[in-house]
């Protein structure tokens, strides 16, 4: 297997729509080809799938990352899919450098005993290293590959609308994979899987709030909030009257807001998952809300009924005529 402390990646500068670094190890399912091996027998860098594994990083293309080093782009396609066999340490290291990786060579104990060595962080492999094309060739490792099962996965159908015809009249087959080539959008989707996979759902309860009072907040590692969730609790008395026992209570949420450029990323479901099974521990069967829009699909996605009743969306606007803010408000 490759030695995976071989290679370093630099913390490049990081673009507003995607994380500043990866932290995820090498494993052995990501090496597609058989790395050059040493004289002795000695298993070498799985080199085609570290370089592959740099350029993900980097999103660069193959074009990209040979011109950025100054490296013809047949001798880096020869270097990843392991046709040559002895590749120029030089050329190596520009390629390296040129992804924003870091070519380190040591021995063990160089630091002395008493001293943390300064060990790479190890890149991940590209995860659709083993998928192919129709003709066998590996799919770019700078873009993100998923599966085709029907057409709302593949890009190519959704402006015809494909999704609401029957397979049979399908005008052509959908292919076994795709990826996205708009450099936008795959930086979108990248920050957003690693929104979802960072964002933590709590429930706030040391804020002075009193006892009646839920909050729950979406935030991430380093505090940004992303997401709140405000209820209240009620006696079902106050309503029913004595036809109601008096150690009932109920859930009255009073607003659901996550920001603007986290929506549709499930944190607003996850809010109120996390109410849902707080309510269930505390014995409360009932919770109420009032919603307008996206939060009535939202609630109703959460188990929430429509209520016989209907309610109306009431609002208090005192702001002055032709303000700016008042366009929102209507």
């Amino acid at each position: 297997m490759a030695q995976p402390t071989a290679v370093e990646p630099r913390a490049a500068e990081p673009r507003a729509a995607e994380p500043r670094a990866v932290e995820a190890a090498v494993g052995e399912s990501g090496a597609a080809d058989a790395g050059a091996t040493e004289p002795d027998g000695a298993a070498g860098v799985e080199l085609g799938g570290l370089l592959r594994a740099l350029r993900r990083r980097a999103d660069l293309s193959q074009r990209g990352l040979a011109a950025r080093a100054g490296v013809p782009q047949a001798t880096l396609a020869r270097i990843e899919s392991g046709r040559a066999g002895n590749p120029r340490f030089r050329t190596v290291e520009r390629l390296v450098r040129a992804a924003g990786g870091r070519l380190a060579i040591g021995a063990p104990d160089a630091h002395g005993p008493d001293l943390p060595p300064d060990e790479p962080v190890p890149v991940p492999f590209v995860p659709h290293d083993g998928m192919r094309d129709e003709a066998g060739r590996r799919y770019p490792a700078h873009l993100d590959v998923w599966e085709v099962h029907d057409p709302k996965d593949w890009p190519g159908a959704w402006w015809a609308e494909w999704y609401k015809l029957r397979p049979e009249q399908w005008p052509r087959p959908v292919p076994a994979a795709t990826y996205q080539l708009n450099r936008r959008y795959r930086d979108r989707r990248r920050w957003a899987d690693r929104i979802r996979r960072e964002v933590v759902i709590r429930r706030v309860v040391d804020d002075g709030l009193p006892a009646t009072c839920w909050r729950f907040v979406a935030e991430l590692p380093d505090g940004r909030l992303l997401g709140e969730l405000r209820a209240h609790e009620r006696s079902p008395r106050l309503q029913y009257g004595d036809l109601i026992d008096a150690g009932e209570r109920e859930i009255v949420l009073d607003g659901i807001l996550v920001t603007m450029a986290c929506r549709r990323l499930g944190i607003g479901r996850r809010l109120v998952e996390a109410l849902t099974l707080e309510m269930e521990r505390a014995g409360i069967l009932a919770a109420h809300a009032v919603a307008a829009v996206g939060g009535v699909d939202l609630l109703l996605a959460c188990g929430y009924r429509l209520a016989r009743e209907r309610p109306w969306k009431l609002c208090l606007d005192r702001t002055p005529p032709g303000s700016r803010r008042r366009w929102w408000r209507s």
